[in-house]
């Protein structure tokens, strides 16, 4: 059985649908993330971004201060190894779908 969530009312003599365009993957937990796994990607990139320009400033702007070169230093790094781990972690997603045979996994950036 498949919940429908109120999308299509039938009434005797009338139909009543819901919104035009409306994807009904949406109603199970593994739908709502699938949506969301690319805008979760450009929000780390964008963060990745940030980071890096927030690394970059600390580093010009140290004027000889270690410890402000040991904070860009560390921004840097914390900045890089995210996005490898994120990056990481979705490469073992996609590995784990082929092996397991998940189409829905490979066919989310598509």
């Amino acid at each position: 059985m498949r919940p429908v969530l109120a999308q299509n009312l039938a009434i005797p003599g009338t139909q009543i649908q819901g919104p035009a365009g409306f994807d009904g993957n949406l109603t199970t937990i593994g739908g709502i993330i699938t949506k969301a796994i690319p805008y979760i990607f450009s929000f780390a990139g964008l963060a990745l971004l940030l980071m890096l320009i927030m690394a970059g400033f600390d580093l010009l702007t140290s004027a000889g201060d270690s410890k402000k070169v040991e904070l860009g230093k560390q921004r840097l790094t914390y900045a890089i190894t995210g996005i490898i781990v994120i990056i990481a972690a979705y490469w073992i997603v996609q590995i784990a779908g082929t092996i397991l045979g998940v189409s829905e996994i490979q066919s989310v950036f598509k």
